[in-house]
């Protein structure tokens, strides 16, 4: 039974001297043993303008370091000179017909193709969907469809990944409002468009942000990602095949959902095959203890996954933060969900973990045991489902976990607080130690980390109330800063710093000047999540060690894959192979989408130095 493998907390606030001083410094993952994607050369194509095609590639940990590469271009070769410092290539090239590129590396003796699609647009990849039909509610309301969060995952074992993404209706509500919504639908795709998949999850799934929390990841590391999420009766899988009673309704005449059983479903990634469906836990139970009773509570569901053992990836399901709170950690072995544990508030000794999550959440080991704990807002669970400690500081909207600070050692958190009271806090990731608050009698409902100021020291960062953009000891940068956003971020222009992203808008952050200015408009796409302003995704998903943004179109009939045609002067191995950061492309889009972020410094601290296969020269 479930109830018999529940973890007690071991750890309380108070005991945080004892545990830091037993903490090893950083994130010690065994490379050797931990189960990680297989990852391909991941060559993109993409026109710059009328006469060049950017051409740019993944370099691996496993590549020799001074490897180079040639390209060729429909079987010619296109570079004078081997690329020895670079995974960026500018070809000249006017043609309107296919173009198929060619990467080859030297030593390795490997070579991966991309074929550049005719009449190519300039700046991205357009990814056609296959849009929804609309409907209408059981009220008489009609809905229609858009193209909402996305993740990724080789669902086919060719080293690239496909694209998962998520259709909301457009009368998707939050839990605080009531009315019917339309079901949620999962597509799968190619990047060429290729459909493979479409799951319905029906009518006793509810539609909105803090509902149906999708994990898409190789959990048995057969190479092929699978997709687990909460589903109800009369979801439709892939092939076809309805999860339980396809008469089911369990929807009140408020359109929401109090009774009826819910599941867990694992799905097959290439086909969209449910595999097993099991009794969701975290549990329903009785609605008034998670803090009322129409489910505005209840319902609120993160998830996550995590290597709590230091070598397979694990997936968590989550449900509550304002009050109870409780996580349950499962294993597939390609055949099974099996249970490792289960963390409840509401067990003896835990009460301080009770309120204390956010809209998202972090995962890295922070502890430096080579195991990953689970940074749930204002406490943090500890790989074997006990606590390891909380702030008490309650429930938030954003959080940020990396390295900040290169000069200390270990993972720090910068969150902000909904209490009106704790505002914004910088804290050590594996003690809960606050380094340096900013207090507030307002609701911080967002706070951003980037190093965005090559003057100071790590990463910077800032909230709707901290006046101004601070460094890692807390110190004001700037107090006001013109166009500077609190939303997304990525690393675009090839340089050391982090760019800012906000609705379809990329700014850099002109430290001389104080103000924040527009290096990239994406015309005629959009973002999602109404203020939010958040993109389908955000992160590294093909070419060189930069980001990508994943945006849908105005008429919400494709996707635009947008990559960054800058040159850059750095290659480094592909932040994908850092857990900590693939982590978090796997839970960027977990209710209130958060950016990623790796589990390692990364800026211009990093000059004079050896990093990630890239020796950086100082200036």
């Amino acid at each position: 039974m479930i109830n018999d493998k529940t973890m007690k907390c071991t750890s309380i606030f108070f005991s945080l001297l004892v545990i830091a001083t037993s903490i090893a410094a950083q994130p010690n993952y065994d490379f050797t043993k931990l189960k990680r994607e297989h990852l391909g050369r991941g060559v993109i194509a993409i026109r710059e303008n009328p006469s060049t095609v950017a051409v740019s590639w993944r370099y691996l940990s496993s590549d020799p370091m001074d490897e180079s590469f040639d390209i060729y271009r429909d079987g010619k070769k296109v570079n004078k000179h081997p690329l020895k410092n670079a995974t960026f290539f500018q070809d000249s090239y006017q043609g309107t017909e296919p173009a198929l590129y060619t990467v080859k590396a030297i030593k390795g003796k490997t070579e991966s193709n991309y074929q550049l699609p005719a009449d190519a647009p300039v700046g991205y990849l357009n990814i056609p969907l296959v849009r929804p039909e609309g409907g209408t509610t059981l009220s008489g309301q009609a809905y229609t469809y858009a193209p909402n969060d996305a993740s990724i995952g080789d669902v086919d074992g060719d080293g690239e990944y496909e694209i998962i993404l998520k259709w909301d209706p457009s009368n998707a509500h939050d839990n605080s409002h009531d009315g019917y919504t339309g079901p949620v639908i999962f597509d799968c795709y190619k990047l060429n468009g290729q459909q493979l998949w479409r799951i319905n999850l029906g009518r006793n799934v509810r539609a909105g942000a803090h509902y149906t929390q999708f994990m898409v990841f190789d959990l048995d590391g057969d190479g092929r990602a699978e997709v687990v999420m909460k589903t109800g009766d009369g979801a439709v899988d892939g092939t076809g095949k309805v999860v339980g009673d396809a008469n089911a309704d369990y929807r009140n005449e408020r359109g929401r959902i109090l009774t009826g059983p819910e599941y867990l479903t694992i799905f097959n990634g290439l086909t969209g095959e449910a595999m097993q469906t099991i009794d969701y836990v975290p549990e329903r139970g009785n609605l008034m203890d998670w803090g009322d009773g129409r489910a505005n509570r209840s319902d609120r569901f993160l998830a996550c996954i995590a290597y709590l053992d230091g070598v397979h990836p694990s997936v968590v399901m989550c449900r509550g933060y304002y009050t109870r709170t409780v996580l349950a950690a499962y294993d597939w072995d390609g055949k099974n969900l099996k249970n490792r544990w289960v963390f409840d508030s509401n067990n003896p000794g835990c009460g301080d973990y009770a309120g204390q999550g956010n809209h998202n959440l972090r995962v890295a080991d922070v502890d430096g045991d080579g195991c990953d704990e689970i940074v749930y807002g204002q406490c943090t669970i500890n790989n074997d489902g006990t606590g390891l400690y909380s702030t008490r500081m309650g429930h938030g909207d954003a959080m940020h976990l990396t390295h900040f600070d290169p000069s200390r050692p270990g993972l720090q958190v910068w969150s902000c607080h909904e209490n009106r009271r704790d505002g914004s806090t910088f804290r050590d990731a594996a003690t809960g130690e606050v380094i340096f608050q900013i207090k507030s009698n307002t609701d911080v409902g967002r706070c951003m980390a980037a190093d965005i100021d090559p003057t100071h020291p790590g990463v910077e960062m800032w909230s709707l109330d901290s006046k101004g953009i601070r460094n890692v000891k807390g110190e004001v940068v700037a107090s006001r800063v013109r166009g500077l956003s609190t939303n997304m971020a990525v690393w675009w222009d090839g340089d050391l710093l982090r760019e800012l992203l906000d609705r379809n808008i990329v700014s850099k952050y002109n430290w001389k000047k104080g103000v924040c200015e527009r290096i990239a408009i994406f015309e005629g796409a959009l973002s999602n999540n109404g203020t939010k302003a958040t993109p389908c995704l955000q992160g590294d998903i093909v070419g060189d060690w930069r980001e990508e943004v994943l945006l849908r179109t105005a008429d919400n009939t494709a996707l635009r894959l947008y990559v960054s045609t800058i040159p850059t002067d750095y290659r480094f191995h592909t932040f994908l192979e850092d857990p900590v950061y693939r982590i978090s492309i796997a839970t960027q889009n977990v209710a209130y989408n958060q950016p990623t972020q790796p589990g390692f410094y990364f800026g211009p601290d990093l000059q004079g130095t050896l990093f990630r296969g890239c020796k950086i020269p100082k200036k």
